[in-house]
Order: structure tokens, then sequence, then C-alpha cells
């Protein structure tokens, strides 16, 4: 089974604002954006579309969705949703005390912002979404946010999870992982 992991694009937010699961729209290059990510969905045929149910993934699923598979409605998973950073959401990271942001930087994939979640927990419910994937038969595509692309991609590469913010993931970008025969691979990162 292919899985495509699509980041959303660019977000209509203020640079420096922690915004994870706050349900913001996307900015006006989003036509652009949608142009340059459309070829690199060429080799998904016939896909199931998933999307988390937050704007700036959704739009741009039912905007491939409406190009690439007309009849394929867009199914939403609250699973696919990025970091709750609890209390810090929509605050500029600056305006956050620093000895708070510094404790959740140390051990961001443990520590919990103030009812938020964790790295750790995100990772659990993405992993749950993965294993329920069951049509070998035909591709998936996910559009979703970069901390569920690392996560999910963390787990095809057996990383431990500190190391996936390693990988850069861009926005309105690609990454494809390939379940084989109950083997797991990366076949390319952030296209």
């Amino acid at each position: 089974m292919d899985i495509y992991l699509i980041r959303h694009t660019t977000p209509d937010v203020v640079p420096g604002t922690c915004y994870g699961q706050s349900d913001v729209d996307v900015t006006e290059t989003f036509l652009a954006e949608f142009d340059a990510l459309h070829p690199k969905l060429r080799g998904a045929h016939a896909p199931i579309i998933y999307s988390s149910p937050l704007q700036r993934c959704l739009k741009l699923a039912q905007s491939v969705a409406a190009t690439l598979s007309p009849q394929e409605e867009v199914k939403q998973d609250a699973r696919l949703k990025e970091l709750n950073f609890g209390d810090w959401e929509m605050q500029s990271w600056n305006d956050i005390p620093r000895g708070l942001v510094d404790v959740w930087a140390e051990d961001h994939v443990q520590q919990v912002p103030p009812n938020g979640e964790s790295f750790h927990q995100l990772s659990l419910r993405v992993g749950e979404f993965v294993r329920e994937l069951d049509h070998p038969d035909r591709p998936a595509l996910v559009f979703t946010h970069a901390g569920v692309i690392r996560a999910i991609t963390g787990y095809a590469l057996d990383l431990p999870l500190i190391h996936t913010f390693k990988l850069q993931i861009d926005y309105a970008s690609v990454t494809k992982i390939v379940i084989e025969d109950k083997v797991t691979r990366v076949a390319y990162v952030n296209r």
C-alpha cells in the first residue's frame, strides 16, 4: 500500500504564532501551491483520500479530490490533527513564559503544554490511524500536518521520536511511505 503524506499549504497566521490545532485558514498563495503540488501526485491512481478536519488541510484535500478523483469523498479523521498546544494555542511563542517553553523544549516528546498533548500522545493516535489503513490495492492520500508526517515517517524508519524533528517537512510537500508484505519503507520525504 502506498501512503502519500501531504502537508497543508501556507497557513494564514502571523509568523512566530503557536497554532497547532487552531483552525487557521490558508494564505492567498493557496492556488499557486496547489498547482505546484498536483504533479507530485500523478502516481496516485484511484486514491482513498483522508484529511485532518482542520480547514488548512481539508481545503487542499477537497481541491485535490475534485481534480484527481471527483467521485471520491474526503474522509475526515481527527487523529490527523496537529499537536494540541492547549493553552499556548494562538499565542506568540515570545509571549509564552520562557521557563515553560524551556521545560517543554527539553523533552518535547514527553512534556505536555498546559491542557495540550505531548508528541508521544500524538504519535499514538497517528499510529492507530496507520494501523487501520487496509486497502492494499489503492493508494492513500493523507492531508495533514508536519508533526503527523514526522511521526508516521519516524515509525516507518523506526526512529526514536526525538529524531523525527530532524526531518524537514515543507508546506505543500509530499512524503511517500510504502507498506508491502508487512515491511514499511520510506520512498521519499519532503518532495
